[in-house]
């Protein structure tokens, strides 16, 4: 019913910037919250970065300073900029939207594919 597709990843060098897409499609009548979350090898997904509808920002403490989400609700897109990228940073990233379907309907949550980001020299 809902499809949510990354673009973006890749591999960059310790210091570089990558930017990252998301697009939320399908039935959707209303999306509350978006982000990004990621899982490194061995390590359990964590959030990386969260955006309200009304623009209020959450980031992990790791990122702070280094990362930007944003969003654009008109076209159900959210991205994240990513610079001072670290080989700690390395990890599958995963959009994700809290979505209702139909009016009245509970929201619930939608997860991407995940997107590779890779950063080493």
């Amino acid at each position: 019913q809902v499809q949510l597709v990354e673009s973006g990843g890749g591999l960059v060098q310790p210091g570089g910037s990558l930017r990252l897409s998301c697009a939320a499609s399908g039935r959707i009548f209303s999306i509350n919250g978006m982000g990004w979350y990621r899982q490194a090898p061995g390590k359990q997904r964590e959030l990386v970065a969260t955006i309200t509808g009304g623009g209020q920002t959450n980031y992990a403490d790791s990122v702070k300073g280094r990362f930007t989400i944003d969003r654009d609700n008109a076209k159900n897109t959210v991205n994240l900029q990513m610079n001072s990228l670290k080989p700690e940073d390395t990890a599958v990233y995963y959009c994700n939207a809290v979505v209702a379907t139909q009016p009245l309907y509970a929201p619930r949550d939608y997860w991407g594919q995940g997107t590779q980001v890779t950063v080493s020299s």
